[in-house]
């Protein structure tokens, strides 16, 4: 059984933990255009999925880990053995151009970093700061595993609206977008705002409206707030619900507050 092999922000393993009741149990083709994580992927395993997400570093990492799995985990025992503070910070200047040597350093940086969490700057480098880790290690069985749960899946870099139009009836559509969490004046803050702006959400409630035409399956999680459930509530078709969630991505006690995640199905 594959597993997910990077921690994201936002990512989805409390969904599939409590509520993967909500999941279809029967479907054509498995389709998610955030990918982040991928958990509710791993948890799937579906015969027939198409992945796909706007950071090329992230699908390149998908696609080595997929093809080149014994390459990568090679690479990522030579980052477990040079593991240092010092070192990490040399990893994080560095720009391999290798698939196997990308996905290596994004899954190293992503488990020795602070949180776990990835973050760029307007530059698009990655900016998260050490973990502060004496060791870290990764297990060559679970990656061989992810890397199984992977084959024969499409892995595209694309905008999310190219891939929702590619669903088609009795697809599963998962959606996790980026979040834009709400600051103390209520208005919206994504994790980066030049990722996913308030046009982005009209955007994707307009390709899930034309995906919900189609009959395709969909289920998509997203900040509960007025303006959010607003794209949606008064559509024939969607169905809302909405969970308590606590948010762990947040660097203090005070920041790590619950919240109410939205949940939107169709045809479900």
């Amino acid at each position: 059984m594959g597993k997910a092999f990077l921690k994201w922000a936002g990512g989805k393993r409390w969904l599939v933990n409590s509520e993967s009741h909500r999941f279809p149990t029967e479907y054509n083709r498995y389709i998610e255009p955030f990918l982040g994580g991928g958990a509710v992927f791993f948890f799937e395993e579906p015969n027939r999925a198409i992945l796909s997400d706007i950071n090329n570093e992230l699908v390149n990492t998908y696609i080595a880990v997929r093809d080149n799995v014994d390459l990568v985990y090679k690479n990522l025992r030579i980052h477990s053995q040079k593991h240092s503070e010092e070192y990490y910070y040399q990893i994080r200047e560095k720009r391999p151009r290798k698939l196997y040597t990308i996905a290596a350093r994004m899954i190293y940086l992503n488990k020795a970093c602070f949180n776990g969490i990835y973050r760029v700057n307007r530059e698009g480098k990655f900016n998260v700061p050490f973990g502060m880790r004496d060791s870290v290690s990764f297990d060559k069985g679970d990656l061989k595993g992810s890397s199984e749960a992977l084959q024969g899946v499409e892995l595209l870099c694309q905008d999310f609206e190219a891939t929702i139009d590619m669903a088609r009836e009795n697809d599963f559509l998962f959606c996790d977008p980026p979040y834009a969490v709400v600051n103390e004046d209520n208005r919206f803050v994504s994790y980066n705002a030049d990722v996913f702006s308030w046009r982005d959400q009209e955007r994707l409630a307009d390709a899930l409206i034309r995906a919900k035409e189609r009959n395709v399956k969909i289920l998509m999680t997203n900040v509960d707030h007025p303006a959010v459930r607003n794209l949606y509530e008064n559509v024939e078709g969607f169905i809302l619900d909405n969970v308590e969630r606590q948010c762990f991505i947040s660097g203090t006690t005070e920041g790590r507050r619950a919240y109410q995640e939205l949940i939107v199905s169709a045809n479900m």
